[in-house]
């Protein structure tokens, strides 16, 4: 990928850089549309593209002069009165706890409706192209916190109804605050990555920080960031979190965090990890930190299920999930193509059977490959519906497997992804790795946590490929969301048929 798309500014000639320039100072509102014209270039981020593409579409509706934001605020329900709708709909149930939550959130609204973010500095007005490429970029100036909005940070445990409090924060935003981004965490990074390699590629081996100019960057394009399972597990994202955090708060950006993790767990004896512990000081003096834990878990309120995971692998399962498939993809103006060419980070994935909408891939296609978490992305905002075949038992033999699988899950939930699976046993006991000669022990931390979801043995089984607190949290997160993603109500909203 060309450096170039991450800096616009750089043009072929020095003249058309000071035409740009000029033009970008003397019309305020035409960079601001611009901006997010270029947002859907820039970002390449699978969860939030959709979002950013709908900033677009306000960003350019023809008759905006005519719109006061006082008249768009009044459109848009606010934080407690979507939960009360959400209530009063049946779709949510009345939660003491998840109110005084939605309390802070209606209160975060309240001071955005009259925030101000401060003016960013744009240094091509201060320095020449030149200066640029072969100087380094000092830092901004820190913005007064007493006039920038308190930013929060919630967690808690599987099924505290984190997503569901970020979506409805997101959705109620004010409608005049359109400089904005809901996204998942490991998209966000995944995005950072490709920005900072582009700085770097930009300014060459001699450059500086490229981390600043990444934030000022960010910050131009959300003055609101709002982060989903915000997570820290590599080194390379927890040294970059420690600037960058730093460095958008001094921006003004005003971010709201969910977590698993209380910031003082983040990290985790993870390597060098007294690196970011002024992050995880940050973290706590300029965040409200709140725990969402309530003793509920929301997802187990029981759903009916839907009839969209298959067991054993049998030819009568197999009929099955093919009639499926046919039924999704029978449009003839939208045919199944073989090994359909996916393009993510320069190289292409295949798809081995697809229309534009319905993918299908055997387990070992999708699992089988070193796929990371980009890729899984990729897919999951491609495809609405996905079919996966054959999935096995995974044991301590296949734990890349298992790990990937996981991934694959997170990635579908966040998206809205509809999914159908034939397994060799129910679906929720694929990590099990019991012996034909009976159950092995579950160890204490894997039966606390599945107490937590109320999950018992018999349903998901033992496993000891699983030992440590992040990889038995990753595995009853799956679980809970297969759970979920099994659910009338999940098949009847998710996807795209």
């Amino acid at each position: 990928m060309k450096a170039t798309r991450f800096w616009p500014y750089f043009s072929t000639s020095l003249s058309q850089y000071l035409t740009a320039s000029a033009r970008l100072y003397y019309y305020p509102r035409y960079i601001h549309i611009r901006s997010h014209r270029e947002r859907g270039r820039l970002f390449n981020s699978s969860l939030a593209y959709q979002q950013q593409q709908a900033d677009h579409t306000e960003a350019s509706i023809p008759a905006r002069e005519t719109i006061t934001e006082t008249d768009r605020d009044e459109d848009v329900l606010s934080p407690i009165q979507q939960y009360r709708k959400l209530i009063a709909d049946k779709t949510l149930r009345g939660d003491d706890h998840q109110t005084r939550i939605i309390h802070k959130l209606q209160d975060l609204h309240d001071q955005l409706k009259t925030y101000n973010p401060p003016i960013i500095p744009d240094p091509s007005l201060q320095h020449s192209i030149i200066s640029r490429l072969f100087s380094r970029v000092h830092p901004p100036a820190p913005a007064d916190p007493s006039l920038i909005p308190r930013g929060l940070y919630l967690y808690g445990d599987v099924g505290t109804g984190k997503t569901m409090l970020m979506d409805l924060f997101y959705q109620t935003l004010p409608a005049s605050l359109t400089r904005k981004r809901r996204v998942h965490f490991h998209a966000f990074m995944i995005d950072v990555h490709k920005r900072v390699h582009a700085a770097k590629a930009a300014v060459g081996y001699k450059g500086g920080d490229p981390i600043e100019p990444v934030a000022r960057d960010l910050a131009n394009d959300a003055c609101v960031l709002c982060f989903d399972e915000f997570q820290v597990t590599d080194i390379a994202d927890a040294m970059i979190l420690r600037r960058l955090l730093e460095s958008l708060l001094d921006y003004g950006v005003v971010c709201v965090i969910t977590s698993n993790r209380h910031p003082d767990d983040l990290y985790k004896n993870g390597i060098q990890r007294s690196s970011f512990v002024p992050a995880i000081e940050l973290l706590k003096s300029r965040f409200d930190v709140t725990d969402l834990d309530s003793g509920t878990d929301y997802r187990r309120i029981p759903r009916a299920l839907s009839r969209v995971y298959y067991h054993p692998l049998n030819h009568e399962n197999t009929l099955e999930i093919d009639k499926l498939f046919t039924s999704l993809t029978s449009n003839p103006s939208d045919p199944v193509i073989k090994n359909r060419a996916l393009h993510t980070w320069g190289r292409q994935m295949f798809i081995p059977e697809s229309t534009s909408k319905v993918a299908k891939f055997t387990f070992m296609d999708l699992c089988g490959k070193p796929f990371s978490a980009a890729d899984y992305l990729e897919i999951t905002k491609r495809f609405g519906t996905v079919f996966l075949l054959d999935i096995p038992k995974m044991g301590m033999d296949r734990k890349d497997l298992a790990r990937r699988f996981i991934t694959f899950i997170d990635a579908c939930y966040e998206s809205k992804t509809k999914l159908f699976a034939t397994s060799e046993v129910p679906i929720f006991q694929v990590f099990s790795d019991e012996k034909n000669d009976g159950p092995q022990p579950i160890s204490d931390h894997m039966r606390g946590v599945m107490d937590d979801l109320g999950l018992s043995g018999e349903i998901v089984g033992s496993s000891s490929i699983f030992t440590g607190e992040e990889e038995v949290f990753a595995f009853s997160r799956a679980c809970s969301r297969l759970v979920q993603m099994g659910s009338k109500q999940w098949a009847e909203t998710a996807g795209v048929a």
